[in-house]
């Protein structure tokens, strides 16, 4: 069990970080929370991790802090939910929203996530009602501001394409949500505008 990686950022995407540790680099999967809390390449970083086996492969995911990977854990107990759509979840919402969108029952909230349809969204609720604890405590992200702007817009772009937007579609919703006089100062603040705005329209 690889219970986590310490070592220097090499590279750092809205989905995925390699870290180099020993001389092997471990191409990580991450959630949009964990990138955010990521330092720049070149740093030093401490990746709490989760290693998935398969057949055909050797899946290993990272995260942030213990509320995240613990959340992760607890996503992969609901049946028909796998490691990536457990990181879809974590994208599409911050780790408070879904504790408590779990312990409210609220399935609504959980559909939102990009790829999460409703009866997948119900099925978290009602399998997790009873195990989610209910003490909601929140993340926050590294603000970005300045000439890290347009690496933000980028990083945003990326992020959306992942989670299943066309890339003309990202690029649009993203310059939108960038004009507004309260702009968001994460990737992830961006990201989950986007997406909120989604759901709405």
């Amino acid at each position: 069990m690889i219970t986590f990686v310490e070592g220097t950022i090499v590279e750092r995407q809205p989905t995925r970080a390699v870290i180099e540790c020993g001389g092997i680099g471990y191409d990580i999967t991450i959630p949009l929370s964990t990138f955010d809390r990521l330092p720049d390449e070149g740093q030093t970083a401490r990746v709490l991790t989760r290693l998935i086996i398969r057949e055909d492969a050797h899946l290993l995911f990272g995260f942030a802090s213990h509320e995240e990977r613990a959340l992760f854990d607890l996503l992969l107990e609901v049946s028909r939910v796998g490691p990536k759509l457990a990181v879809a979840v974590l994208s599409g919402l911050q780790v408070n929203q879904i504790r408590q969108a779990i312990a409210f029952q609220d399935a609504a909230m959980l559909a939102t996530v990009s790829g999460l349809g409703k009866k997948t969204a119900e099925r978290i609720v009602v399998e997790l009602k009873d195990k989610i604890d209910q003490r909601i405590t929140s993340t926050t992200g590294k603000p970005v501001s300045g000439a890290a702007g347009g690496a933000m817009l980028d990083e945003s772009v990326a992020a959306l394409v992942a989670l299943g937007y066309s890339r003309p579609e990202a690029q649009q919703a993203v310059s939108d949500i960038l004009k507004a006089p309260d702009k968001p100062r994460t990737t992830e603040d961006v990201v989950r505008a986007v997406l909120s705005m989604a759901a709405v329209t």
